[in-house]
């Protein structure tokens, strides 16, 4: 299983980006779906996630700036990323977990794409 991120770049503070993640390699919808990020010197911290059946649910910090969406069909998520702040500059990674009715756990990371707000 692969997962590759695009859509990442500069951006200026109030400005807007589209993050995408292609799962190749297995089906989408066996998955619950999450975006994480890594600013410099910090740990990496989930920004929000997306189950099976669409439930979204967000970091308080993204307060109703970011939108998270799937679409099995393409095997694709998103994540909307509206007034960016500088703070907001980090890698961000895409994130695949899996557990099976035998108890499997699968756990499958992106390689990153930077977001960097610039002033």
């Amino acid at each position: 299983v692969q997962l590759v991120e695009s859509g990442g770049g500069l951006v200026q503070p109030g400005g807007s980006l589209t993050l995408s993640c292609v799962l190749s390699g297995s089906t989408l919808s066996l998955y619950v779906m999450y975006w994480y990020r890594q600013a410099p010197g910090k740990k990496r911290e989930q920004v929000a996630r997306v189950t099976r059946g669409d439930i979204r649910t967000y970091e308080d910090f993204v307060e109703g700036r970011f939108t998270i969406s799937r679409d099995n069909a393409k095997n694709s998520i998103y994540l909307q990323m509206n007034n960016l702040k500088p703070e907001d500059t980090a890698i961000y990674f895409c994130n695949a977990k899996r557990l099976t009715g035998k108890g499997e756990e699968f756990d499958y990371w992106g390689q990153g794409t930077q977001v960097t707000g610039s002033s």
